[in-house]
């Protein structure tokens, strides 16, 4: 598949979809906690299982040549059309809403490690990149950005007078 099937967006800050996620995550381990009776102390395993529940953070790689940055993910079972790639100056997020269900013409499924849920996963990059020039695409499940790295301008000099 091509990059034109991918969502690439330019954003200023991801923190509207941070926020999201997050919510989402306290809630479920809120949901943990009640379950387990409203004890205390857990609250940690509590957290760590909400989030594996929750969201699906594929791996990934990093890297930085010449003047561009490259991040990598595996994100294979996943269309192209689904994946919502947003990009800042000096962050990546990848999401995409995940759908697994068995239909009746399988069978009996006799093991099932496909979970439905929400790929949600924040690259920090090595340098700032330009958002104008990222390059995306989507190949047998491997998710390729590609950045150039930003020129950095020139300090602005300021004159200060003694008064």
């Amino acid at each position: 598949m091509k990059s034109k099937a991918l969502k690439l967006r330019r954003v200023e800050t991801l923190r509207e979809e941070l926020d999201r996620v997050q919510h989402r995550i306290t809630e479920r381990a809120y949901e943990i906690f009640r379950t387990r009776g409203g004890r205390l102390g857990a609250a940690l395993d509590d957290w760590l299982t909400a989030e594996r529940q929750t969201v699906w953070k594929p791996a990934i790689e990093v890297w930085q040549k010449d003047e561009t940055v490259v991040v990598e993910a595996a994100v294979a079972g996943v269309e192209a059309g689904d994946l919502n790639l947003e990009v800042t100056a000096d962050r990546v997020l990848i999401t995409a809403e995940i759908a697994h269900a068995h239909g009746a013409d399988k069978g009996t499924v006799h093991v099932c490690e496909f979970q439905p849920g929400h790929l949600f996963r924040l690259i920090d990059l090595p340098a700032p990149i330009d958002p104008d020039g990222v390059k995306a695409e989507y190949r047998n499940g491997l998710l390729r950005l590609t950045a150039p790295i930003a020129v950095a301008r020139p300090a602005r000099t300021v004159a200060v007078t003694a008064a």
